[in-house]
């Protein structure tokens, strides 16, 4: 491959990439509401499940502190089960109304952006 169209392709690599690491990791809260939409789950669960269903896996301190923000924001709660040591987290109303904000949002964006694109 010539070395022009190497860079070329290189730099389409490069731009994937961050687009990938804007729309999984630095997006990390729709995909713990998105979980939480489910059930109630811990904090480590929710790592396994985001790897396990959206194939990615976030940092573990990374998704302590989304967790945190979401419940400082108030769009996620602890809860605590009786039998159990670990702190379940639980989407609210005001999350639930941030995903459809959030999916409205990006539908649009999608619609812009890609109107042109085949």
């Amino acid at each position: 491959m010539p070395d022009d169209e190497k860079s070329h392709s290189e730099q389409q690599a490069k731009a994937m990439t961050r687009l990938v690491n804007k729309l999984t990791k630095e997006m990390l809260w729709m995909y713990i509401l998105r979980l939480l939409q489910e059930r109630p789950h811990y904090g480590y669960e929710i790592k396994e499940l985001i790897t396990k269903r959206f194939g990615f896996s976030p940092a573990t301190v990374s998704g302590y502190a989304i967790i945190y923000r979401l419940m400082k924001d108030g769009l996620i709660e602890e809860q605590r089960k009786d039998d159990s040591p670990r702190k379940y987290y639980s989407i609210t109303e005001k999350g639930s109304r941030a995903m459809v904000e959030a999916k409205a949002f990006l539908g649009k964006t999608m619609d812009m952006v890609f109107d042109e694109t085949s």
